[in-house]
């Protein structure tokens, strides 16, 4: 091979480029490691319109800015949008870097609708369980309670906006919404009833059960004080509790009929 000039030069050639190439990574990284590129402003923006309510800077230095490792050149950005996506509130982060020492960072804020299941996470507007401050969420608006199996999350926000254009006309809200194992579904309203839905044995079978109950409800409020609970299960009728109902004693004497507007069973 040393005798062959064709073979010398190639790798002549070859060791060069080497050479080169390592000079030029060589050159490369310790341009990359001058204090010039030390990162020295993270600039905070919003995605969207809507200002950060709950994010402010104590929380971002605590959780996620000691955290970024690296320069300009160097920062893994995949692992500051990590870190600052695990900032409480943050639902979702962007990093971009900016010549020729800046990273703009934009965020996105969850924005909580009500509480979900018994250990103090959130529900946000668009479905999502995240974890927060429980206080701070209170001090936006009420919390509705919603409670579901894993993954339904997003059927029961959907459920909960129909059931409040539902209930609307007679100024009944949900203040509560679960979805049992079974798939099951009960809703807890604004006067305190509890009203149980049962299963969607179709896909109108909750707006049945609603329409059904909105019809008879406010002849029931006129014959009914303080009712508790209703299930709306039964195909043709409907069962209920009320505070201070009472059922006459077997073979006990009627009191004397006063005149009332009758309450018709649903058929």
């Amino acid at each position: 091979m040393w005798q062959d000039a064709k073979a010398l030069n190639a790798t002549a050639s070859g060791i060069f480029v080497l050479t080169l190439l390592a000079c030029i990574a060589a050159g490369v990284w310790w341009v990359a490691q001058r204090p010039m590129f030390t990162l020295r402003t993270i600039r905070i923006e919003t995605i969207g319109r809507d200002e950060l309510k709950h994010v402010n800077h104590l929380t971002l230095r605590s959780n996620a800015l000691g955290r970024i490792k690296g320069n300009f050149f160097t920062t893994n950005l995949d692992a500051v949008r990590q870190a600052f996506e695990s900032v409480p509130w943050v639902r979702r982060a962007t990093v971009r870097r900016e010549w020729p020492d800046q990273l703009i960072v934009a965020l996105e804020e969850h924005e909580a609708l009500g509480t979900w299941g018994e250990d103090g996470k959130l529900l946000s507007t668009k479905g999502d369980v995240f974890t927060a401050n429980l206080a701070e969420a209170e001090e936006d608006h009420t919390l509705p309670e919603f409670d579901g199996p894993d993954g339904s999350e997003k059927e029961v926000l959907s459920r909960y906006d129909e059931l409040r254009t539902w209930l609307a006309p007679l100024k009944l809200v949900p203040e509560a919404l679960s979805l049992s194992g079974r798939y099951a579904w009960t809703v807890k309203l604004n006067n305190g009833m509890s009203v149980a839905l049962g299963r969607e044995q179709t896909s109108t079978t909750l707006k049945e059960r609603v329409d059904r109950l909105m019809g008879i409800y406010p002849q029931l409020v006129e014959h009914l004080q303080n009712i508790e609970t209703i299930d709306m299960r039964y195909q043709n009728g409907l069962a209920l509790s009320a505070a201070g109902l009472k059922i006459p004693a077997e073979g006990a004497k009627p009191k004397a009929a006063v005149k009332k507007n009758n309450v018709k069973p649903q058929h």
